[in-house]
C-alpha cells in the first residue's frame, strides 16, 4: 500500500517596515498587523533579500511575539545575487532566475517566508521568481498583509490611483534622466496614468531638483518620504510650485533623505 503524500508547506509573503536603514524607527506592531507577527514568528526557514536584516527583522517580531525556533537557529537563504541585485522578472525571452531549488523545504512540509529589506516583498523589490517557483511548483501563495510604499504614496498623492505604473529607478546620468523625467511626463499627461518611480535617499535632492525643473509647470511632482515613521513627508503640488519652494529654500530639497517614493501626473 502506497503510503499517503506528505502535504506540502506554504510560501509566506512577509512584509517588514520601512524603516531599514534609517535613524529612526516606529514600533513594530504600529506599523504590522498582529497576525502578521504572528505568523512571522512561527516560521523556522526564510528566504531572503538580506540575511542581516532578516535577523534584524526576527529580533523585533521575538520583542512582540515568542518566536517558535530562535534566531540563531532560523534557516536563511538569500535570493541570488542575479534577483537581489539585478532583478528577477526580465522581459519575455530573458533569462530568468529559476528559484525552484530553494523552495525544497516547503516540498517536505515546512513553510517559507519570503521576506525583503523594507515593504512587501516581490513589489519594487526581489522575490518575484521565488513567488513564480512556487506557482510552478503547486505551492498555495500567501500575501500577509503590511505597508507597501509605493500604494501609500499614491493614496496621498491626489494623482490618478485607478491607472498607474511603477518604473523603479530613474537614470543618473544627467542627460539619460532628462530623457526619462520626459518620456514619463509624456505617459503621464497623454493616458491620465500616474508614474511612480524611487531613488537611493542620498540622492533624492538632486532627484527632486532635477524634476522640478524639468517639468512643465502644470505637471503635478507628489513626494513621499518617510511613510510609516515617526516624521512622515508627503507634499503634492505642481512642478511651477516646487520649482518656487526649492528656489527660495534649496536646502530644503536635502529634509527628503529617507526612502521616498516619488509620483508625476496630472
Amino acid at each position: 500500500m502506497t503510503a499517503p503524500a506528505k502535504p506540502t508547506g506554504r510560501l509566506l509573503l512577509v512584509p517588514t517596515p520601512l524603516d531599514h536603514g534609517c535613524d529612526s524607527f516606529s514600533p513594530l506592531d504600529a506599523v504590522l498587523p498582529l497576525a502578521t507577527i504572528q505568523a512571522a514568528a512561527a516560521l523556522d526557514c526564510w528566504v531572503s533579500e538580506n540575511a542581516k536584516s532578516t535577523r534584524a527583522f526576527l529580533k523585533r517580531v521575538a520583542d512582540v511575539c515568542p518566536l517558535t525556533t530562535p534566531v540563531q537557529e532560523q534557516q536563511i537563504t538569500e535570493l541570488p545575487r542575479e534577483a537581489h541585485k539585478k532583478g528577477d522578472h526580465g522581459a519575455a525571452g530573458a533569462a530568468r532566475v529559476d528559484a525552484r531549488a530553494l523552495l525544497a523545504p516547503a516540498l517536505q512540509g515546512r513553510d517559507v517566508g519570503l521576506i525583503s529589506e523594507a515593504g512587501m516583498p516581490a513589489i519594487a523589490d526581489p522575490g518575484s521568481s521565488l513567488v513564480r517557483a512556487a506557482h510552478e511548483l503547486g505551492l498555495t501563495v500567501v500575501p500577509l498583509s503590511g505597508p507597501v510604499s509605493l500604494m501609500l504614496a499614491l493614496a496621498a498623492s491626489g494623482l490618478n490611483g485607478q491607472n498607474f505604473a511603477f518604473d523603479g529607478y530613474l537614470p543618473r546620468e544627467g542627460t539619460a534622466r532628462q530623457q526619462r523625467i520626459q518620456a514619463l511626463e509624456k505617459l503621464a499627461l497623454r493616458t491620465g496614468q500616474t508614474q511612480l518611480f524611487i531613488e537611493t535617499p542620498y540622492r533624492n535632492a538632486a532627484l527632486l531638483q532635477a524634476l522640478a525643473q524639468q517639468l512643465q509647470p502644470g505637471t503635478r511632482l507628489a513626494v513621499a518620504s518617510g511613510l510609516t515613521l515617526p516624521a512622515p513627508q508627503v507634499r503634492s503640488m505642481p512642478a511651477r510650485q516646487w520649482r518656487d519652494a526649492l528656489a527660495k529654500a534649496p536646502a530644503d530639497a536635502a529634509a527628503w533623505d529617507q526612502p521616498a517614493v516619488f509620483a508625476l501626473g496630472s
